[in-house]
């Protein structure tokens, strides 16, 4: 497998998430900090007067979570939520975790959370019906199989359209397989995927999509019997999570401006090395 050096890709990865910051979703823009209070604590109207509540899926994955447990601070995402938190003004204590389901999440009507972090891609179509904050994370899509697929040793796109493909409901990662790789068996979907894992130990399928922290942490702690195949090329605008709000949200613009704030202290880089380090580089399918 290729590789290129994770330094490399973190500062790739950065200076892509401030280039992208013009491309992210328009929301009215929070104040700079000093000019007025309007997005601190006292003044932002959340779920639960002087709490932040805050959804993910269940389970909650590594490396983006730790043991299942997103309030214990462990894990990319759990960390991105609470350096949010702390930049609106809200203590760890006051940061109440709910689970809601990823489908659930990102489909119209009112939420039961201040925002949600469960590994969104920002698109067009999913913002008709909620709220993004700025984006936390470039990402890419990546292939799994098990060591002895016929399609472990792919090295294009080709080579994978006579697969079984299966990825996640409502992902992107769904989407790759039927716009990027757009196999000739009807790729398999499924409402989770730890479900989807089991698909591909069970041989219901020959390969799995995820995004490429999730790939090596499946194959590198979960079934060692998988490899990474290969990214997916980029095609059109990088692919970068958000956090996700209410539609038109009070809070928008201000979860933004603090995401923007964590980036250019280059905290999100920081926190991409401490638990995303092990993502180092994948060959491109072509």
């Amino acid at each position: 497998m290729a590789r290129r050096s994770t330094s490399l890709a973190f500062a790739t990865a950065t200076l892509l998430l401030a280039a992208l910051a013009g491309c992210a979703p328009v929301v009215d823009p929070a104040p700079p900090p000093g000019q007025n209070n309007a997005c601190t604590k006292e003044n932002l109207t959340t779920k639960t007067p002087g709490k932040l509540t805050v959804a993910t899926d269940e389970p909650a994955h590594a490396p983006w979570f730790s043991e299942n447990m997103p309030s214990n601070g462990k894990g990319f995402e759990s960390a991105v939520a609470y350096e949010v938190a702390e930049r609106l003004g809200f203590a760890r204590i006051d940061v109440q975790w709910i689970r809601v389901k990823f489908n659930n999440a990102i489909a119209p009507g009112p939420k039961d959370f201040d925002f949600t972090v469960n590994q969104f891609s920002i698109s067009d179509e999913r913002q008709q019906a909620v709220d993004f904050s700025s984006p936390y994370y470039l990402v890419r899509q990546a292939v799994i199989a098990a060591k002895d697929s016929p399609i472990a040793g792919a090295t294009t796109l080709a080579g994978l359209k006579g697969a079984k493909l299966g990825a996640q409901v409502g992902s992107t990662s769904y989407q790759a397989i039927t716009d990027i790789i757009q196999p000739t068996a009807k790729a398999q979907v499924y409402d989770n995927n730890d479900d989807a894992k089991k698909a591909l130990q069970n041989g219901q399928i020959d390969g799995l999509v995820v995004d490429l922290p999730t790939a090596f942490y499946i194959t590198s702690a979960q079934l060692k019997d998988a490899v990474i195949v290969g990214q997916l090329p980029q095609v059109g605008l990088p692919e970068t999570f958000g956090l996700v709000l209410d539609k038109d949200s009070p809070l928008t613009g201000c979860v933004s401006n603090a995401v923007n704030a964590l980036r250019e202290a280059g905290t999100l880089a920081e926190l991409e090395k401490t638990w995303l380090a092990d993502v180092a580089g994948a060959r491109e399918l072509t």
